[in-house]
C-alpha cells in the first residue's frame, strides 16, 4: 500500500464514522458510480477484506481481464451504487446530491479538467489535498509518461479548486510555485498527516530475523527518488562484519540496473529485502532497529521518519526541508552525496547499545488534529 493509499483509507474510515451525510464518487472503467453512506461503509469494509469481494461480473471481467482483484472491486462498487452514469453523464449524476454538498479529494485521482469543471458547475465547493508536486519539481524521479498528465491535473486544480490542503509548509511552498506557473493559486491550508502506530508483533516476522542483533531498516517503496542504490553502495563500504539492513517495501518502479542489483543480493548477505510485511511486523522491526535510514532525494511528507521518531528510534536522513519541519532535531542529517559520513555514522550507531530516545517531549502529529483542520474547511 502506498502512502497515498493509506491517506485515502484513513479518510474513508473517518468519514464513515461521522453522522454528517456522506456520498462517495467512484470512477470506474465504465463510468461514474455514486454511493450513499451505507455503500461507502460497506466498500470500506471490503477494502480491508478482499476475500469478501464478490465474483467479478461480466462487464468487469471484460474491462479488467489482467487485473482480477480490480474487476471484483468494481463489481462490488457497482452493486453498492445508488446511481451510475457514463463518463459524459457526470453533471446529471451530481444533480442527485443534496444542497450544501462539498467535494473532497485526497488522492491525486479524479482531478481531470472535465471532472473538476462538472463539480464546480454543479455548485460544489472543491477541496483538494495535494501530497506533493515531485513529478514537476523533479521529473527525473517520475515514472515515464506521468509528468504531463500530472501537470494537466494540477492545472485543473489551479483553475477550479476552491481551496488546497498541503501536508507541510515545505510542500505548500513548492506546490504554490507550480500552481502560480499554471495560472491561479487557490487558498491554501496546512494539515500534517496523522501517524498511526500499529502494535508491534514479532511473531509476524519472517524466519531468521534476530531483533537483538544490530540492524538498520529502510522503510520505502522501491523507486528512484528513495535512493536504494545509495544504500547498496553504502553497505559495500562498511567494514566487516556489516550490520544487517532490512529494506522494507514493495517494488514501485525502478530502473533495470537497480532491480538487478537487488535480485543479485546473496541470501546469506547482510542486506535483505522484505516486501509485503504486515503492519505489526513492520512495527516490530522499526521499534528494535538501531536506526531508520531515509536517504530519499525528495519527499512530500515522509511518514517513516515520523513513525520512527514517535517510537524513539534513531533516524539518519538526507537533509530535506520537509523532514526538518516534521521531526526537527530527532534525526541526524547527512548529505546524500557523502557516503563516508553515512559510513561513519552507521558504524558509530551500530556500536551503541540498543536503547530508545526520549519521546515524551515530542508530540507526533495526530489524525484527530488533521481531520479537525481539513473538515472545518469543507
Amino acid at each position: 500500500m502506498t502512502g497515498i493509499d493509506r491517506v485515502e483509507f484513513a479518510y474513508l474510515s473517518h468519514l464513515c464514522q461521522l453522522e454528517t451525510p456522506l456520498h462517495g464518487l467512484v470512477r470506474s472503467a465504465a463510468g461514474w458510480l455514486l454511493l450513499d453512506a451505507p455503500g461507502c461503509r460497506r466498500l470500506a469494509a471490503l477494502a480491508h477484506d478482499h476475500a469478501a469481494l464478490p465474483p467479478a461480473d461480466l462487464l468487469s471481467r471484460l474491462l479488467h481481464r489482467l487485473d482480477p482483484l480490480r474487476a471484483r472491486a468494481e463489481t462490488a462498487a457497482r452493486q453498492l451504487a445508488v446511481a451510475r452514469a457514463i463518463r459524459p453523464g457526470l453533471p446529471r449524476l451530481l444533480r442527485r446530491l443534496p444542497p450544501g454538498t462539498s467535494y473532497l479529494n485526497v488522492g491525486h485521482a479524479n482531478l481531470g479538467p472535465k471532472t473538476l469543471v462538472a463539480l464546480a458547475g454543479a455548485g460544489l465547493p472543491v477541496t483538494v489535498l495535494i501530497h506533493d508536486t515531485i513529478p514537476l519539481d523533479h521529473p527525473e524521479f517520475a515514472r515515464p509518461g506521468t509528468v504531463e498528465p500530472f501537470r494537466t491535473r494540477l492545472a485543473a486544480v489551479s483553475a477550479h479548486a476552491s481551496q488546497v490542503v498541503h501536508l507541510t509548509e515545505a510542500t505548500r511552498r513548492l506546490t504554490e510555485v507550480q500552481l502560480a506557473r499554471l495560472g491561479r493559486v487557490p487558498p491554501g491550508h496546512v494539515a500534517n498527516l496523522g501517524v498511526d502506530l500499529a502494535p508491534s508483533d514479532p511473531a509476524l516476522l519472517p524466519q531468521g530475523i534476530d531483533l537483538s542483533a544490530p540492524y538498520f531498516v529502510a522503510l520505502v517503496t522501491i523507486e528512484p527518488r528513495k535512493n536504494h542504490a545509495f544504500l547498496l553502495d553504502l553497505w559495500a563500504h562498511l567494514p566487516a562484519p556489516a550490520p544487517r539492513l532490512y529494506i522494507i517495501g514493495n517494488r514501485g518502479w525502478a530502473d533495470a540496473a537497480l532491480l538487478a542489483r537487488l535480485d543479485a543480493l546473496p541470501p546469506d548477505g547482510p542486506i535483505r529485502v522484505l516486501p509485503g510485511l504486515s503492519d505489526g511486523a513492520v512495527a516490530a522491526l522499526l521499534a528494535h532497529a538501531r536506526a531508520l535510514l531515509a536517504p530519499s532525494l525528495a519527499e512530500g511528507f515522509g511518514l517513516p521518519p515520523v513513525e520512527a521518531a514517535s517510537l524513539g528510534t534513531a533516524v539518519i536522513a538526507t537533509d530535506l526541508a520537509v523532514t526538518r519541519e516534521l521531526i526537527g532535531n530527532k534525526a541526524v542529517y547527512l548529505p546524500a552525496s557523502d557516503i563516508y559520513s553515512w559510513v561513519e555514522t552507521i558504524v558509530r550507531q551500530s556500536a551503541q547499545p540498543q536503547s530508545k530516545g526520549e519521546t515524551t517531549a515530542w508530540q507526533r502529529p495526530t489524525w484527530a488534529a488533521h481531520f479537525k483542520t481539513v473538515l472545518s474547511l469543507a
